[in-house]
Order: structure tokens, then C-alpha cells, then sequence
């Protein structure tokens, strides 16, 4: 018996799974950025956006108290207030980073994106990445974070924890940069040494 190869048109359409792990809430210049890097591509592409935790630890550790030539300045211990105010602080960022995310997702789908799936991460932002890039076998991550130019020196940078962790393409853009300036065309950007 001869089989007949299988006609193209009606295997379902794989999507190109893109995560994004974003510092920031993302801008609608940022997300037509992103959009704009897979319009050519012809199977559908599909976002899922990463957003760490507020860093509610630094907000917490300046309530607390200030460090002046290496000491700790003498604070009481903790009392009820202290906890009830920290528990608050810890509730605003988880606030403050679900807006931001909301907002970023937003963004994305009037810049045109599918976005499939968001979350707030208050784990190791490089470990969220990789653990979404394998549940959704992801084809790439894009990395948009502000200039962090010592750490991008010494490859310690979201970006460059995540091309040594994971094996697809990692991209970094910088927010509030389009490419021409994130390559050295007038933006703030980091363009070489």
C-alpha cells in the first residue's frame, strides 16, 4: 500500500515561543521593539513574559535601619509594628510588580504580540527564565533590562547568566532604546570599550 505524503497546509501551525524577562514595565516603544524583532517570521509567534518581585528586600532593609562605616546602627528588635509594617512593604511590591506586569502585557498585545502566559517571579530571575524556556520549549528569550554597564562588563548581566544557562538565542535590549540607539546611534546605550 502507497502512502501519500501528508499535504502541508493541514499540519497545525507550530508557534515560535518567545519568553521575555523584563526588569521594567515595558513602554509601547519597548513593546513594539520587541514585536518588531519577529514580524518576518511565519509561524506564529507567541510571548510569555517574566517580571521579578519589586526588590522589596532593599525597601526592607532601609526601613529597618542604616549601615554607617561598616556597623549596623543599634535597632530595637523587631515588634509587632515592625513585622505588620514590613509584611506591608512586601504587599506593595507584590502590588507594584503585578501593575507593572499588567501593564507590560498590555503593551504587548496593542503592539500586535500574543502573549500567552505572564507571572511575577520572587525567585532567582535567571532560574524563572530557564524553568519557562523548558516548559514552553522556547525558541528564544529576549532580556530588556535599564544599562547595567559593570555588570554587562564582567558578564554577570541577566543576559549573560542566560546565554551560559540556556541553549536557544538570548538577546538583551535596553529599555526606552530603539536598536539604531542601543548600536551606538546617539541613545545611552552600551556600545563597546
Amino acid at each position: 500500500m502507497t502512502q501519500t505524503p501528508a499535504d502541508p497546509t493541514s499540519q497545525p501551525a507550530t508557534d515560535y515561543d518567545v519568553v521575555l524577562l523584563v526588569e521594567h514595565a515595558l513602554t509601547d516603544a519597548d513593546a513594539r521593539l520587541v514585536r518588531s524583532l519577529h514580524e518576518a517570521l511565519d509561524e506564529p509567534v507567541v510571548y510569555h513574559l517574566l517580571m521579578p518581585l519589586d526588590d522589596a528586600a532593599e525597601r526592607i532593609a532601609a526601613s529597618m535601619g542604616s549601615v554607617t562605616g561598616g556597623e549596623m546602627l543599634s535597632s530595637p528588635a523587631a515588634t509587632p509594628a515592625m513585622v505588620e509594617e514590613l509584611d506591608e512593604i512586601r504587599q506593595q511590591s507584590e502590588r507594584g510588580s503585578a501593575d507593572e506586569l499588567t501593564a507590560s502585557v498590555a503593551a504587548l498585545e496593542t503592539a500586535g504580540a500574543t502573549v500567552a502566559g505572564s507571572e511575577v517571579v520572587d525567585d532567582s530571575p535567571i532560574r524563572a527564565l530557564a524553568d519557562k524556556v523548558h516548559a514552553v520549549d522556547g525558541r528564544e528569550a529576549v532580556v530588556l533590562t535599564e544599562p547595567h554597564t559593570v555588570a554587562e562588563f564582567f558578564h554577570v548581566d541577566w543576559a549573560s547568566q542566560a546565554r551560559r544557562e540556556l541553549g536557544i538565542p538570548v538577546l538583551h535590549l535596553l529599555e526606552h532604546e530603539n536598536l539604531d540607539e542601543q548600536a551606538g546611534g546617539g541613545g545611552q546605550g552600551v556600545s563597546g570599550f
